[in-house]
């Protein structure tokens, strides 16, 4: 860790219970012996929980001990959870997958870590993260029924089959429950804001060992309050960054017609929800004179009029005396979504025979994530990189323009003859069209998802014979998926109420519902993924060796799995018949797998152990795989354990990957990128930028590709544990993984390079299409708005890193034991290869920047938790760190550690250091048990009110990197809650 900074304050922290424990507790799910465990990875019973994968295993308990409401948060904050992991703070921002959430063991995306309930396989969540890569939605977790979580940070192929390449986590559910358990909790931050509350109750009844059986019912609910950016402090509520400064260089006050202190006023906006005009000139597709407000007496309403100097008249041609400010990011912008999760869950489980266990499980799982956007956008090019031609001609510009006569709506041809002169085009008498600029002040885009899961489980296990064993195992699951988006201006009936004059765009308020109703229709679309999975394996102690028995187990499954995600936005009826800025993302498909597996364990002496596994997958779409897996385990001594694995591995390309219609992301395009060649072309007169060439985004639109292979893996691993005491034990494991075939987008950082260079709009697989003009230069270079390709197989990926991870348990007197636990990771490279070498290194720096939304890859991340247990009450804390990073990517056309990408004025100065600085978050927990069936606890969350460092490159959320900062955004907040058991 950097400065030497982290431990002084981790060390301040001591006092927490070990709640990500090294290795394996058995398996509820599948219990047998006691004296055997079951764990994540393995067909086979164990007596030795030290196994040769590192495996990583949290339970309920150490959830609570931390103050993590949710299994979700709790796997969020792994240490091996990295980069392009998914968080509930993207949904805020208009992610792809709007309302899940999912992670990315060693970052190697949300597609390469396999989700599992009690061993078995999830369905997909219906919309894909980016478009492109299936995950499961940590937030359907059952998490009131939820017993722990194991965590295997190891290639796993060769048991489960596809997309456990980076790792397993598996959702272990309760096998047995008895009594009545409740659960209530509320919790707010200091300021207020982020108010969450949550409830659940447990019944059970039976007894396992007594009575043969055990069934339970168990049903919860949790809501949390969407937080805006306004709720926060500063710089995190307000575009006028002025106060972030490094060296005497300060940043850009980007309010909307705002005036910089470096160069004053920044430019004519076309973002506020007051509309100015200008008369349009046909002939050339271009604005005339200067723009105007169009009421010029109801003026800037509820904004900040701001009147230009003699200075800034002559320099900024196009603007009026009298300008309109807004801060957009104030008014409008959202951190977290309003969230609402609520469940019911129920398990029978019986004793069979003399020593079988067959059970039954149900869930249902219901969570709603709603969040709000902008204003109503009317100028606007609309998705998937279709130039809207709604509004110009041959140059591709996006001038709305007013005509000069309105008429019924439908009519052909309107003119004199038949129309009425246009009263919210104040130059229709004159005869000239109006070109208008701003936002609807009658509408916000709103964005809600409901996600319905649907999941029941069964299975059988015991033996028979001369000592088999058997499991057979079945799930069926589905996931329906209900999205809403309101607000968003359908570009045909924009054109429509434009034409016929229903929408006031002199006075809005003064619209009828009708209209407001007809121009930003609410839309509906519904998705769904299933699957129905069975799988049975037998195994058998085959003959002893000096070391044990000799294990062997063999196994087939098969499941069939299906996807129909319509577009909410398809191009199928022409570019102006769907909405500006809605998701035109949809897929559809289904496959059958077929799978047969085996395992052989063999204790060659009692000091070494050899395994080794593989598993065959046949895809009906085409694809089949197998998977080896050899490992091993050596004890010299009672101590000390070295362990090695050697595995391959698999992933077979999304629906979304193979035949998706265009999916659009986009990235930040900042003035570090932009060469001084096409950047001079846009000056104001006395030499600054012009806000034309600001920082903005560029979409990136990929297409299917039917002809896509799997991507394949390798994983080795060499680690030891080292338990010198029985209440001590160390770890450290070496990872390194190599993915070749790697699925990815055509380069598009080479595409843009050559239109900056050349002009040119087709490059290597790759169309630009351009942004609308420059209305001060209508002659220069344009910005890039769009750039297309498609999926290809062409990379190898490589990284490679340590995980550490040490736990105490000391027993201070007969009243007080004192627990600590740490766990980190530390990335030691995240590479990505092209086709003839080029090679982009990611550690350490904000990339890879396309497949993160910019949040990078940390060199450094962990967590130590300490615990004083008093017997009848507790005090813990846990420190969470996480690495700064260099301000570069060099899938943005840098080079790692260059600085490239840090944010700048617009005198074109830094305003940061090339460095996001390192984060450091303490939450504390305290709990007091008033008699055996009753507890109270209380949170305290960032105790030290730390907020997350500033990162103004990273665009899934604003000024601050979610994947580091989500929770500590907040601030200080608070949380009490209470349990009882009866």
């Amino acid at each position: 860790m950097r400065g030497g900074v982290a431990p002084a304050i981790l060390a301040a922290t001591l006092s927490h219970a070990p709640a990500f424990a090294q290795d394996a507790a058995p398996q509820a799910a599948a219990e047998p012996a006691e004296d055997t465990i079951v764990v994540t990875g393995s067909l086979l019973r164990q007596v030795d929980k030290l196994t040769m994968s590192p495996i990583t295993t949290v339970s309920a308990e150490d959830l609570a001990v931390r103050g993590i409401t949710t299994v979700q948060q709790g796997i969020q904050s792994l240490s091996a959870n990295n980069g392009p992991a998914l968080t509930n703070g993207f949904s805020a921002n208009g992610a792809f997958a709007g309302g899940a959430s999912a992670v990315s063991l060693r970052g190697l995306s949300t597609s390469s870590t396999l989700v599992l309930f009690d061993g078995l396989r999830a369905a997909y969540y219906p919309l894909a993260d980016d478009g492109t890569r299936n995950f499961v939605d940590l937030n359907t977790i059952p998490d009131a029924i939820v017993e722990r979580v194991q965590v295997l940070k190891d290639g796993a192929s060769a048991t489960y089959g596809a997309d456990a390449v980076a790792g397993v986590v598996n959702i272990i559910t309760k096998r047995e429950v008895k009594g009545l358990h409740l659960q209530a909790e509320a919790g707010v931050s200091e300021k207020g804001y982020g108010a969450n509350q949550r409830l659940a109750a447990t019944y059970g009844y039976g007894d396992l060992s007594e009575q043969g059986f055990n069934a339970y019912v168990s049903a919860h609910y949790l809501k949390s309050n969407a937080v805006y950016n306004r709720d926060l402090s500063a710089p995190y509520n307000s575009d006028n960054q002025s106060g972030i400064c490094h060296d005497g260089v300060c940043g850009p006050n980007n309010i909307a017609n705002g005036v910089d202190p470096s160069i004053g006023y920044t430019g004519l906006s076309t973002a506020t929800n007051v509309f100015m005009v200008r008369p349009f000139d046909p002939s050339t597709n271009l604005g005339t004179g200067r723009y105007q407000l169009l009421n010029t007496a109801a003026g800037c309403g509820n904004l900040n009029p701001y009147t230009l100097t003699d200075q800034e008249y002559a320099d900024f041609t196009t603007a009026p005396r009298t300008v309109c400010q807004q801060d957009i990011t104030h008014d409008y912008s959202q951190v977290l979504p309003e969230q609402q999760r609520w469940g019911i869950s129920g398990r029978l489980t019986k004793i069979v025979g003399d020593s079988g266990e067959a059970y039954l499980e149900l869930n249902y799982e219901n969570s709603k994530s709603s969040y709000t956007g902008l204003a109503s956008i009317i100028r606007a090019n609309a998705p998937a990189g279709i130039d809207n031609p709604a509004y110009s001609t041959s140059t591709g510009s996006t001038l709305l323009r007013l005509p000069v006569y309105v008429c019924a709506r439908g009519t052909a041809t309107c003119d004199a003859t038949n129309g009425t002169l246009n009263p919210n085009n104040p130059y229709a008498a004159q005869g000239q069209e109006a070109a208008i600029i701003g936002r609807l002040p009658t509408s916000t885009e709103y964005n809600e998802s409901v996600s319905q899961v649907f999941r029941a489980a069964a299975g059988i296990k015991g033996d028979f014979g001369d000592d088999w064993h058997y499991q057979v195992d079945g799930t069926a699951m589905v996931s329906k998926l209900k999205t809403k988006a309101k607000g968003y201006v359908y570009i045909q009936h924009l054109l429509d109420v434009i034409a016929d004059g229903s929408y006031n765009f002199m006075n809005p308020s003064a619209t009828s519902q009708d209209t407001l109703d007809y121009l930003t229709p609410t839309q509906i679309n519904h998705s769904k993924t299933q699957l129905y999975q069975g799988q049975a394996s037998i195994s058998k102690d085959v003959f002893d060796l000096p070391g044990g028995p000799l294990q062997v187990a063999v196994g087939v499954a098969a499941r069939y799995e299906s996807l129909n995600n319509p577009s909410g936005n398809p191009d199928y009826n022409g570019p102006t018949e769907r909405y500006f800025r809605l998701n035109a993302f949809g897929a559809k498909g289904h496959r059958d797998v077929e799978s047969a597996y085996f395992e052989i364990n063999a204790p060659v002496i009692d000091q070494l152990e050899l395994n080794a596994a593989g598993r065959y997958d046949h895809y009906s779409t085409g694809q089949d795989n197998f998977a080896p897996k050899f490992g091993a385990k050596f004890k010299p001594i009672r101590q000390l354990m070295i362990r090695s694995t050697y595995s391959r591995g698999f992933r077979v390309p999304s629906f979304a990957e193979m035949g998706a219609l265009p999916t659009t992301g986009y990235v930040t395009q900042s003035l570090g990128t932009m060469p001084d060649s096409y950047l001079d072309q846009h000056l104001n007169a006395d030499g600054s930028y012009n806000s034309y060439v600001t920082t903005y985004s560029i979409g990136q639109t990929t297409v299917g590709n039917p002809e896509l292979k799997a991507e394949k893996s390798r994983n080795f691993t060499l680690g030891g544990v080292f338990t010198p005491t029985n209440n001590l034990s160390f770890s450290v494991d070496y990872y390194n993984i190599k993915k070749t075939g790697a699925i990815t987008s055509v380069d598009f950082s080479g595409a843009i390079a050559n239109y900056y260079a050349t002009g040119e709009t087709s490059y290597d697989g790759v169309t630009i299409i351009q942004d609308e003009v420059d209305q001060a230069h209508p002659d220069a270079q344009r910005r890039i708005q769009y750039v297309q390709g498609s999926f290809i197989n062409a990379n190898t990926i490589k990284t490679s890193g340590i995980d550490f991870n040490a736990t105490g348990k000391f027993r201070i007197n007969d009243n007080i034991t004192f627990s600590s636990s740490i766990d980190a990771t530390y990335v030691i490279k995240l590479n990505t290869e092209y086709p003839g070498g080029r090679v982009e290194h990611y550690v350490d720096t904000l990339g890879n920047f396309n497949l993160t939304a910019g949040s990078g890859t940390q060199q450094w991340r962990g967590s130590w938790q300490n615990t004083v247990d008093f017997g009848r009450g507790s005090i813990s804390a846990t420190a969470y760190y996480t690495d700064g990073y260099n301000y570069s990517a060099e899938d943005q056309g840098g080079t790692a550690g260059d600085c490239s990408l840090v944010p700048t004025n617009y005198n074109g100065d830094a305003y940061q250091g090339c460095r996001v600085k390192s984060f450091i978050s303490v939450d504390m927990t305290g709990t007091i048990k008033v008699n055996d069936q009753f507890e109270l606890y209380a949170n305290v969350m960032n105790v030290f009110n730390n907020k997350p460092p500033i990162d103004a490159t990273t665009y899934g959320a604003y000024l601050y990197n979610p994947v580091v900062g989500e929770s500590a955004i907040l601030g200080r907040s608070f949380r009490i809650g209470a349990k009882a058991s009866f």
